[in-house]
């Protein structure tokens, strides 16, 4: 009995040993790493030598207002592009109808079409009002406008260029004019002069082919 209680007492001797040699390690090994980590804190500090941090004055950092970026230039070359492709000069006559409102309808569309749209066929989807406008502000206008209607796939909408009340002569200058436009850009199918409740003789009622 007593050689076996020596035994044990060998035994825990040796476990206890093995537990505080672990101990000793692992305390070794985390100031190791509490060294590593506080140098790389002051990993500057030592590169450079001793330096002062800076006071905080308690300010609070301004976060910046995020704009969301816009092509300005892509689409201020696609309404130079756009207006520079309708013509003054540009003959319209042989290209309208002989009817009272001068109507016109592009090769393919038929009468039917013309009738409708005076009717009322389609719902007016947009409008643009190039009264008062001077000659190259009412071009531009009308050619974004017609580019946003056709990014929004509008069929039926209004061009209002006034009666030329207001002109020397009363003469219609606009009207001519939007009609010569008009009749220069592809996605236009036809176009009357609107009826009284739209505007008369004031706007032209446009249809434009579908997307």
């Amino acid at each position: 009995m007593k050689v076996r209680a020596f035994s044990d007492l060998q035994a825990m001797q040796t476990a206890l040993r093995v537990q505080v040699r672990a101990a000793q390690e692992a305390a070794v090994a985390q100031a190791l790493a509490h060294e590593q980590a506080r140098r790389e804190r002051h990993l500057f500090e030592f590169t450079v030598g001793e330096v002062s941090p800076i006071k905080d004055a308690g300010r609070a950092p301004h976060a910046s207002a995020q704009v969301e970026p816009r092509p300005k230039q892509r689409d201020s070359d696609n309404a130079t592009v756009m207006s520079s492709a309708l013509s003054d000069d540009f003959d319209v006559t042989s290209l309208l109808e002989t009817d009272e409102a001068l109507s016109y309808r592009r090769n393919g569309i038929g009468d039917d079409v013309l009738r409708k749209l005076r009717g009322g066929y389609w719902s007016l989807q947009g409008q643009v009002d190039l009264h008062g406008l001077r000659s190259d502000q009412a071009r531009e206008a009308l050619s974004v406008f017609l580019r946003k209607a056709v990014m929004n796939d509008w069929r039926c909408v209004r061009v209002i260029h006034g009666k030329g009340l207001g002109s020397p002569g009363k003469t219609p200058v606009l009207k001519l004019k939007a009609q010569r436009w008009l009749v220069q850009k592809k996605e236009v199918l036809a176009f009357v002069q609107a009826r009284g409740c739209d505007g008369g003789a004031g706007a032209l009622m446009v249809l434009l082919q579908s997307a």
